[in-house]
């Protein structure tokens, strides 16, 4: 879902701190703003780990969890409340009352966004905006990555298992003071599962979603296509809900290069979250305000401004937290440790998230890429050894991914993984021989058929992670006799190559959610734009279990179907996880309220207060 970046994310995304695209497709979990827009697109690239919308777990257990869902009359459950979770969120974190008002809060990135409308957010940097001037029916809790109202007051399941009714909040209103209503909840569902939706979540939706209705102007019933664990999450939870009035009027064919979308007409960027749209100049920063008479009073914005400043790297937006230019800032593993020790004043937090850093392959048999082989990809995983990546590279803020499933997942279980690649290259020189790639010619470089073993790989620009992971891949490849040509990509172009097919290899990050679903990246029709599966792979038998996995309510069955999937992934080497990075997020000690973790970084930033000098 992915925000699949590199840039800064991509010091997080990369790092697999968060998604790039699509990112996410996990709103409700990675929870990057309070608003929710969580899923967001997950794919950023896999570099240093820096503060986006990671959906990631709290390291350990929170002492106040979201309120459960309770009984209704009738038959059926009712979810928690919003006074419910505002009470619960309060208990938890204990905000500080503001001693001051007004200000602006500056997040430097290394990656630009790629777009203002929510339906089409294909990367965390994206989201994280998206996140702030929308709102979907449900976000993430931050306590413990649950579900929890948004726009809606709280819904019911009909003792059914499979009708679901939102309740819209009547007092919200959209930044140009209109009512939000039912007619804009079924307008953005049309745009998402639409034949020509430019959405990445179409895939998750569609295969989740019978029917959406509107009971009334205020109520709102999603019907499942069967019983399904993860429900809400796959359709509620995927986006945030956009205005029909602004939107009906384009073809959706049409939504990426609109001008709401694009930003160049800022009027059409209305949403109904606590910030609202000023203005986004390419590649240099992205300007939003506090909403004025924001409905949601509670959980209106202290500060004035939160301004996203993109730089070229890592290294210049640490150093713009060292000078004090910015707020907030990702901080690269390999930076962390020199700047706790220089800079003792700076908040400095790293936790584990539900990212994971990895490298693709183009698997399209039209192709006729060596990757198509098995054995080709289990040898070149065999042949990194990543244990030396975690220490080195990662500084060991990261762990060695056995599976898929991040640390943070209640699948992830390393003990029942079917096969762990340790660094083996006699291993990975016996696999490429069996698969016929030899050094016939004594160049040190593999040919098969008269095609030598040489290839581009891939990469975002603007992670000093990368810096370093990128010359060690190419180096231990080479051992083996097999030729990596690295090629560095801003991250949108890297992404838009990833999408298109046009690539061989490449690294990036993803971001996943509470759920520990994963059918989003790896499902037969997940090809974008449907979904994250830029190798193109395709596995009756994963889809198969994908689809009992999604209709399994025992909590531990269902662990036991991802388990069996994420063995199937490992041992064709789908795509191959390096590793799970934490996150590491710097601040200014001015930040008061400011509660990065691993279900976001920025869910806290309505609450923040600044210290006037």
């Amino acid at each position: 879902m992915k925000d699949r970046t590199i840039n800064e994310l991509v010091d997080q995304l990369r790092d697999g701190a968060i998604s790039r695209r699509a990112f996410t497709t996990r709103t409700a979990a990675a929870g990057v703003s309070a608003s929710a827009a969580a899923i967001l697109s997950r794919h950023a690239v896999a570099q240093d780990a820096s503060p986006e919308a990671t959906p990631g777990a709290t390291p350990v257990g929170s002492p106040v969890a979201s309120p459960q869902a309770s009984p209704v009359a009738g038959g059926g459950t009712r979810s928690i409340t919003r006074e419910e979770f505002n009470a619960a969120l309060r208990e938890e974190f204990q905000f500080e009352e503001p001693a001051s008002t007004g200000g602006q809060v500056v997040y430097v990135s290394t990656s630009d966004i790629t777009t203002l409308n929510p339906t089409l957010v294909v990367d965390v940097f994206s989201g994280l905006i998206t996140g702030f001037v929308f709102q979907g029916l449900v976000g993430g809790s931050p306590i413990d990555g649950a579900l929890v109202p948004e726009l809606a007051d709280y819904w019911e399941v009909a003792d059914d298992g499979v009708t679901y009714t939102f309740y819209l909040n009547r007092n919200a209103t959209w930044h140009d003071g209109r009512p939000v209503t039912a007619d804009d909840v079924i307008f953005t569902f049309d745009s998402v599962i639409a034949e020509d939706s430019l959405s990445v979540r179409r895939s998750s939706v569609v295969n989740a979603l019978k029917s959406h209705t509107k009971i009334d102007d205020y109520t709102v019933q999603l019907v499942a296509v069967d019983r399904l664990a993860n429900f809400v999450a796959d359709t509620a939870g995927q986006f945030g809900i956009l205005p029909k009035h602004i939107w009906e009027g384009v073809p959706f064919a049409e939504w990426g290069t609109d001008p709401g979308s694009t930003g160049q007409d800022p009027s059409k960027v209305i949403g109904s979250g606590p910030f609202r749209f000023v203005e986004w100049v390419r590649t240099d920063h992205v300007t939003l305000e506090r909403t004025p008479d924001f409905w949601d009073a509670q959980n209106a914005p202290v500060i004035d401004q939160f301004i996203y400043r993109v730089v070229v790297d890592s290294a210049t937006a640490v150093q713009t937290l060292v000078t004090g230019e910015s707020d907030i800032t990702g901080i690269p593993p390999t930076q962390t440790a020199t700047l706790r020790a220089s800079n003792p004043e700076l908040s400095i937090v790293d936790f584990d998230t539900f990212s994971f850093t990895y490298y693709e392959f183009n698997l399209d048999p039209a192709n006729d890429l060596p990757f198509l082989d098995v054995r080709v990809r289990q040898a070149l995983m065999y042949a990194l050894d990543r244990d030396l990546v975690v220490d080195t590279v990662f500084q060991g803020l990261a762990t060695k991914a056995d599976g898929t499933q991040p640390v943070l997942s209640s699948a992830y279980d390393p003990e029942r993984i079917n096969t762990i690649y340790n660094y083996d290259p006699d291993r990975a020189n016996a696999l490429l021989e069996e698969a016929g790639w030899v050094d016939s010619d004594g160049d040190g470089i593999r040919e098969k058929d008269g095609e030598k073993f040489s290839f581009e790989f891939l990469y975002s620009e603007g992670s000093t992670v990368n810096e370093q992971l990128i010359p060690y891949m190419q180096q231990a490849w080479g051992e083996i006799g097999v030729e990596m040509i690295p090629v560095q990509q801003p991250f949108p172009t890297l992404v838009d190559n990833q999408e298109n097919g046009t690539f061989a290899a490449s690294l990036i990050g993803f971001s996943w959610d509470v759920t520990g679903g994963q059918g989003d990246m790896y499902r037969c029709d997940a090809v974008p734009l449907a979904g994250f599966n830029d190798m193109r792979y395709c596995n009756e038998e994963y889809d198969r279990l994908d689809d009992l996995q999604q209709r399994e309510l025992d909590p531990d069955k269902r662990v036991d179907i991802l388990i069996e999937q994420s063995n199937i992934i490992n041992d064709e080497q789908a795509n191959s996880v390096l590793v799970f990075a934490k996150n590491v997020v710097g601040s200014q000690p001015r930040l008061h309220n400011f509660f990065p973790n691993g279900y976001g970084t920025f869910w806290s930033i309505p609450y923040v207060w600044v210290e006037q000098e």
